[in-house]
């Protein structure tokens, strides 16, 4: 039966009923859990559930005014097509949500190595406009992520405590900058298959994060092929209104 000959209901429970299985299998839920509960388990660890939370609660509801006896055979009322419509975006989102690297991540990388200079750095911010620049190693393995801000507070203590602008720049490498901050939450590193629903969830629930590196299997000691900062979180959420 082609989706235009499909009744408000068929439609509205084929969506209800993926969405179910999908949270279920993706997040290893028994299956005997009940819608509502199924969401707000997910909420926790889903952004598109999170945004979604409150329809989805009520789409369980619906759901049940909707069949008899739980036999989905026997409709006993038709959803608005406005209803049917949101949740199978919603069934869209959490069963074939859209990967990062192919959307909204950056795929020109452009990667420092650990043993230059301050100069250098800020020099090759300055020039390419990019205030995130991920830092390898000689073994050529990510040891953080030179940003701006970062560099500017590290130059900034380092004055405060009677250095000399001319010493930060030349003497310090960007290495040393990166050992002295105090963790690395500010960035971290998904394989290519992260969703925007995941990247947006890792940027939801760390505040802190600057940016996402994405390597082929998400190990350090690749080198990227994309990259998401805090000012591609918007373009992320209209991807996925408009998705």
């Amino acid at each position: 039966m082609e989706e235009n000959q499909k009744s408000n209901a068929q439609r509205f429970l084929e969506a209800y009923n993926n969405i179910d299985y999908a949270l279920k299998t993706r997040y290893n839920i028994n299956r005997s859990t009940g819608f509502s509960d199924l969401v707000r388990k997910a909420v926790a660890i889903n952004y598109v559930v999170r945004k979604y939370q409150d329809e989805l609660i009520d789409y369980g509801r619906l759901r049940n005014a909707i069949v008899h006896n739980n036999n989905e055979e026997y409709v006993i009322a038709e959803p608005h097509i406005e209803v049917v419509k949101n949740i199978e975006h919603i069934e869209k989102l959490l069963t074939t949500p859209p990967k990062a690297v192919d959307s909204v991540a950056r795929r020109e990388v452009l990667t420092t190595s650990s043993g230059k200079s301050m100069r250098e750095v800020i020099t090759l911010m300055a020039s390419s406009n990019f205030s995130n620049i991920p830092v390898y190693n000689k073994d050529k393995e990510l040891i953080g992520v030179a940003n701006g801000q970062k560099i500017l507070n590290s130059m900034g203590q380092f004055l405060l405590a009677g250095g000399k602008c001319s010493v930060f720049l030349d003497n310090v490498q960007i290495e040393d900058m990166l050992s002295t901050l105090q963790n690395s939450n500010y960035y971290v590193v998904k394989n290519a298959k992260c969703t925007i629903e995941e990247a947006l969830d890792e940027f939801d629930k760390n505040h802190k994060l600057l940016a996402i590196l994405f390597t082929k299997n998400g190990n350090k000691n690749e080198l990227p092929i994309g990259i998401m900062t805090g000012a591609n979180v918007v373009e992320a959420q209209k991807i996925l209104e408009d998705y």
